[in-house]
This record gives C-alpha cells, structure tokens and sequence, in this order.
C-alpha cells in the first residue's frame, strides 16, 4: 500500500516540484499552502510522514510541529523539515521540538529519498514492537541504540539473581533505576501506619517496575520483593529518559509496553472499593494464574503464602484462609500445602459475590 506524505510549503514552485518528486517515487502526496491549512490537513488525513517548511506566513514550521506534537492523533507521525537554514541554532530548536529530520534547501532528489524511506521505515519498526522477554528488551535497546538522536546507551547492563524474599528495592530508596523482570515472580507492597503490609501489584516476565517513580523524579514509592528466584534487568535512569524523552519513535513504543501495567493497576484499586472480599480474593487467584501460567497449561498450582495473599486482597489472612475453605468446599479450588489449583476458572471468574 502506498504511503501518504503529506507536504507543507508556502512556495509554489517547491511544493509543485517536491510533490512531483513523491509521487514519481510512488508516495501518495498531500499538500498545504501553509502552517494552518497544514495542521487541519494533518488531523484530517493522519499521514504517514509530514515534511514541512520553517519559515511560513500565518505559522512557521515550529507552530506546526508543537500543535501536532501535543495532539495524540498526530504526535507519532514522522516530522522532517524542509528548511534552506542551515545553522546549528535552527537544527537545535527543531529537535528540542521533536523534529526527527532535516532535509536543507537546495537538495538532490535522492537525499530526499533516502531520507523519507529512513524515516517511513525506522517509523514502521517502532509500530511493530517488541516481545516482552529480556531477548526483545535487548532487540528494543538495540535498535534504540541506532538512532542518531540518542546517546550511547551503558554498556554494562546485567541480570541480577535475587532471591526469594530478597528485597530488589524498598519504598523510599532514591528511584535511580526501572527494572525488567527476566524471570521468577515479584509483588511490590505498602506498610501503613499500623506495620501492616498491602500487595501493590505483581509482576512476572516481561514486566517493568519502579518506572513510576522514576518518571516523577523521586523515591520508589513501594518495596519490590521476590516471591521466588527471579532475574532482574536494571536499566539506569539516565537510560531510561534518554529512550523516553530523546526520540518519539522510541518514546511510543517504550509507553505501549508499559501502558498495560498501569491500566490493571487501576482496575485494581477499584475492585478493593468495591468487591466483596469473596470476590476480591476469587480475582486475585485469577489474576495469579493469569500472570504466571505458561501458555497452554490447564491446571496451574499457585504457589502463595497466605500473607502474601491477605495483603494482595486488602484483609486479614484469617478471612483469606476461610475464604479459600469455602471455595474448596463449593469445588472452585484444590488446595495442597501452600499450592492452590484452580479447578473451575469460568466459575471464580465470575463470582458476584
């Protein structure tokens, strides 16, 4: 399928002969008289890659840029400028805006070329994503690694054993870092005031933690504890914003692997206001088996101290051990030591109450 570009120039002899150019290399081409008749063809069109002029009448090039860049339909769209500037200040102001590149005035067709199929296909990797495992982590960095924009990544990034029990961060601990679960299982959890513990979340393979805290610049703001031996990739802060902040490519992919974390932890917080404890605990054996089952498995045991479940369900392990006695009593679970079976998932998922 054919690639949309969409062209903003003021000159009317450029934009004639740039479009030309496209479409001779089989681009489909839309094209604006100036900033405005840019940003409204933008959002109405959603192109797969704009290339706009600097110095415009109405809105320059900049004004452009900074309006798509804050509009979720647009912000990810690949930005070249098409600028006769040359100077260093104009090359910074751009990229501090997000730019991704330059192509200077004048210029031979092929640089024009090579730079939009550059763009269009570092854009399309991006879109693609990556495998939530320590290999797609590494692909991910690697590819990052690339990109002009961003500076040499650290070079002596290890997975670290922790083991169980072993605490890999506690709340209040200067957020110098996120961290990738490789393997194993990991809970971050609260003390209140009362030194009672309350489970966070979980995380399992593929997960990132601690990226919260990092984004606001402070401490953690919860301990993360092994719940069996897990290997953790650490990713220095300094790292993690450059992939962030650094390049859009990069920061959009890097948000979609991250975005499902804090949707289940809204869910969360709103099942513990309203749910039952019958059905919070129901959840959260769901959840369990949801998050560490391997694909395919049909009875996975969950291997859970009924600590660590209480607090993961907001209540006392008392009413946490007679919850699970009923639900063996009704045939929902098979409990043997400390490892539960779920035997009819259907049913606990849909508990009411």
């Amino acid at each position: 399928m054919s690639k949309t570009i969409l062209l903003i120039e003021d000159n009317l002899e450029m934009r004639e002969n740039t479009a030309e150019i496209m479409e001779l290399a089989n681009y489909t081409v839309i094209t604006a008289v100036n900033g405005k008749d840019g940003v409204s063809k933008a959002k109405e069109n959603i192109p797969d890659l704009i290339i706009c002029d600097i110095m415009m009448p109405e809105m320059d090039g900049y004004g452009v840029l900074y309006i798509l860049s804050k509009d979720p339909s647009t912000c990810a769209i690949p930005f070249v400028f098409l600028t006769a500037k040359a100077e260093k200040s104009e090359f910074r102001k751009g990229m501090n805006l997000g730019a991704d590149d330059y192509v200077t005035k004048p210029f031979e067709e092929m640089e024009l070329l090579n730079v939009i199929e550059s763009r269009l296909e570092r854009s399309e990797l991006f879109k693609v994503g990556y495998e939530q495992t320590l290999q797609g982590l590494t692909s991910f960095i690697g590819e990052a690694k690339g990109l002009d924009e961003l500076s040499k990544l650290s070079e002596d990034r290890k997975v670290r054993v922790y083991k169980k029990k072993e605490i890999i961060f506690y709340e209040g601990d200067f957020a110098g870092a996120i961290y990738f679960v490789s393997s194993g299982k990991v809970r971050t959890y609260k003390i209140n005031e009362d030194a009672k513990e309350y489970s966070s979340d979980l995380f399992g393979p593929g997960d990132f933690i601690g990226y919260l805290s990092v984004l606001e610049g402070d401490e953690f703001k919860e301990t993360a504890e092994a719940m069996e031996e897990t290997e953790v990739f650490k990713i220095p802060k300094e790292d993690f914003t450059e992939l962030l902040f650094k390049n859009r490519d990069v920061s959009n992919s890097f948000i979609k692997m991250l975005a499902h974390n804090v949707l289940e932890k809204e869910e969360k917080l709103l099942n513990l206001a309203y749910d039952s404890v019958r059905k919070r605990v129901a959840d959260s054996l769901i959840n369990l088996q949801n998050k560490y089952s391997k694909e395919g498995e049909d009875r996975f045991a969950i291997a859970i101290s009924r600590n660590e479940l209480a607090s993961m369900v907001g209540t006392s392990p008392e009413t946490v051990i007679r919850t699970l006695s009923d639900f063996k009593e009704e045939g929902l679970i098979e409990i043997k030591g400390s490892k539960i079976t779920i035997v009819k998932p259907s049913e606990l998922e849909n508990l009411r109450f």
